[in-house]
């Protein structure tokens, strides 16, 4: 009878426990379900955040390199052939415009004005005598019969040609004459010297390719920014547009400039516009050919259509948003514009006012029910 009495206690245990099993089952089984149907409601109308569709004028900016280029340049060579007699400069003088640089030496051309000065004394003589001739002609034929026409215009000609040649010598005079002036190397605007390829003695000529300049001469105290900018960007660009740049040299400091110069064209190679600014050099602080980080800045037009940036859904096919018209989703073909702090401007079928969702996806499908 023990025994009998713990199976069947054992049973009704058993029982119990398949019975609470059960229950337990079919509670996970509801609340499953339950679950399922919450997700499929909340994929069939989903919940979306809004935001309205502003009317206004977005600023943006894109960094570019750019290089700082002295705004005159120029390497100085000797005109003519001779040897440097004077320096008086080196690397690093700050020189004025007229100013003597170096003094050269030509001995031959001083035979050479001695030459010339000779040949205009030899035509000189022989044009006062054709000219005494031809007076003493004009003078004879006063007698009817004495000279002929012929002649008189034989000895005409004759004192003109020598007259000529009397000038030509003269103007080959100036000509080796103002060689002299080439024997002195002025600077041509005020700036610095960057180089001095020669010493005292060395022989110069005229320069060419290949040949080092005397002198080069730079202009730091006013430089010229350069930079490209990209073909996408140049039709915001204006002579009034203030662009800030930074050099690395010089870390913590912030530098401005307007825009000078737009070249006007495209770089066939890079697809860019060459731009310039006027940079105003106080205290050289900065060097000629010095690298920068340029700020320029892309003003918008007005009257455009301004959403956050997450509001534009950029697919494989098309770029769109999506507005909600009465509490469904509506795809909008859009072209996107200027970016600036998560905001973009978007051109298609929306007016200030609408609401676009601003977590948009292309799993929002158009059409769809949503809820804000």
């Amino acid at each position: 009878m023990k025994y009998k009495s713990i199976n069947v206690l054992a049973c009704v245990a058993l029982t119990c426990t398949l019975m609470l099993g059960a229950c337990h089952a079919d509670k996970k089984d509801q609340d499953d379900a339950k679950q399922q149907d919450t997700q499929a409601a909340v994929l069939e109308e989903p919940t979306v955040k809004t935001a309205v569709v502003e009317n206004g004028k977005l600023s943006s900016t894109i960094a570019v390199p750019g290089e700082l280029i002295p705004y005159q340049q120029t390497d100085l060579y000797a005109k003519i052939s001779s040897y440097v007699k004077k320096l008086m400069v080196d690397i690093g003088s700050q020189v004025h415009a007229g100013q003597l640089l170096a003094t050269l030496e030509a001995p031959e051309i001083n035979s050479q004005l001695a030459g010339a000065q000779s040949r205009i004394k030899q035509q000189e003589a022989i044009y006062f005598a054709s000219k005494a001739t031809y007076d003493r002609l004009v003078n004879t034929s006063k007698t009817p019969g004495t000279i002929s026409q012929n002649d008189l215009e034989q000895a005409e000609a004759k004192k003109n040609a020598d007259f000529a040649n009397v000038e030509a010598a003269k103007s080959a005079y100036k000509e080796i004459a103002s060689n002299l002036n080439y024997l002195e190397i002025r600077a041509p605007f005020d700036g610095v010297i960057t180089a001095r390829n020669v010493n005292t003695g060395a022989y110069v000529g005229p320069g060419g390719k290949g040949t080092d300049p005397l002198f080069v001469l730079q202009d730091k105290g006013r430089l010229r920014l350069v930079a490209s900018v990209p073909e996408a960007y140049v039709g915001g660009l204006s002579h009034k547009n203030e662009v800030k740049f930074t050099v690395r040299e010089l870390p913590g400091q912030h530098f401005t400039a307007n825009i000078a110069r737009l070249a006007g064209a495209l770089d066939e190679k890079l697809r860019s516009e060459r731009v310039e600014m006027d940079v105003y050099n106080k205290g050289n602080k900065l060097l000629p050919h010095m690298y920068a980080d340029v700020e320029i800045p892309l003003p918008s037009h007005d009257s455009t259509m301004i959403v956050p940036s997450s509001a534009v859904v950029q697919s494989t096919e098309k770029v769109f948003v999506i507005k909600v018209v009465d509490n469904r989703a509506r795809w909008v073909d859009v072209k996107k514009g200027f970016v600036a702090n998560d905001k973009v401007e978007i051109y298609g079928d929306v007016k200030p006012g609408d609401k676009v969702i601003t977590n948009a996806s292309d799993e929002i499908r158009d059409g769809q029910k949503v809820k804000e």
